[in-house]
């Protein structure tokens, strides 16, 4: 029984990513405007800024090392440098000199590196787990790991070697992950599905469900995995992901099919069967409640490039 939800949802939203672009400061310096997808990523490799968005009560400060992910902002804006005069505009290039940004980077500037990070139309459950704005300090012992990978994608992005194009692509994922992994442990996270998969006492239900997604599952069988009454477990469940446990099962399903459906020419009557539905029909039902297409137009529309997913739920 696999026990890594983390690498089981990066597979199903296939999680790829870019360095979208970068630059190196001197001096008093003001970088923003809008921005461009549902997740953005903020590396700051060296100094020290200062970072607001929509949705941000207080400008968050940034130490070097750190990395920011903002979620469903339009807009963003960081400072930084110092000495007098007024800030001078810095506009990211997406072809930056990466001699230039290395002499910067061991000059001690201020140096930033920006990415995008690209999810298929079910990436909302990973969007969903996330807040606004999720910062990881490099100096929090949980970002080990996280610093390392960092630093290795600067390498790579100032190195200009053969291959470097697909090693930093491999290096924004392996980023993302570690930014997932130490947010764990520093923050208080938001009801969803990042928070269900870090909860021990859940843990042993949600593995059930992910193992078996077509069993008949009842509350009380999941109760019972989690060694939980049928009522605490059914409230701590509900506090913990945000919907009851039947709907997280169902939802979950419906990601599995999604999948299915995208990757192959399954049978739509074979995969109700095997997700544990009664019929074709109720399979369909319950498919384009969550998804707003049946399933045979969903495979058709991803095939043709234009899969569409509900966002207003």
């Amino acid at each position: 029984m696999s026990n890594d939800q983390l690498s089981e949802v990066f597979d199903l939203v296939e999680v790829s990513g870019v360095v979208s672009g970068g630059f190196a400061a001197r001096g008093p310096w003001v970088s923003g405007g809008a921005v461009d997808g549902p997740l953005k990523l903020i590396a700051l490799l060296s100094g020290r800024a200062w970072l607001t968005a929509d949705a941000v009560d207080e400008p968050i400060r940034l130490e070097g090392g750190d990395v920011v992910l903002l979620n469903g902002r339009s807009w963003m804006e960081l400072r930084g440098g110092a000495g007098e005069g007024p800030a001078h505009e810095v506009r990211p290039d997406a072809r930056f000199d990466s001699v230039r940004v290395l002499d910067a980077y061991r000059d001690g500037d201020d140096v930033v590196i920006g990415g995008r990070i690209h999810l298929n139309p079910a990436g909302r459950i990973l969007l969903q787990a996330l807040p606004p704005v999720a910062h990881v300090r490099a100096s929090a012992a949980e970002a080990t790991n996280l610093r390392g990978t960092l630093y290795r994608l600067f390498d790579e992005v100032t190195a200009d070697r053969i291959g470097s194009a697909f090693a930093i692509r491999q290096y924004v994922q392996l980023l993302l992950l570690e930014v997932l992994r130490a947010y764990v442990d520093q923050a208080e996270l938001p009801p969803g599905w990042l928070r269900l998969a870090s909860d021990d006492r859940l843990r042993p239900a949600l593995l059930q469900m992910h193992a078996e997604p077509g069993r008949p599952w009842r509350l009380d069988d999941l109760a019972r995995a989690a060694t939980m009454s049928r009522t605490t477990f059914a409230e701590r469940f509900r506090t913990t992901a945000g919907v009851p446990p039947l709907t997280y099962l169902h939802r979950w399903r419906v990601l599995l099919a999604q999948r299915a459906l995208r990757e192959g020419d399954v049978r739509v009557g074979r995969l109700a069967a095997d997700l544990g539905y009664s019929s074709e029909s109720a399979f369909s039902t319950a498919f384009k409640r969550e998804v707003g297409q049946s399933p045979l137009r969903y495979r058709a529309s991803v095939r043709c490039g234009q899969a569409s997913w509900r966002t207003d739920r």
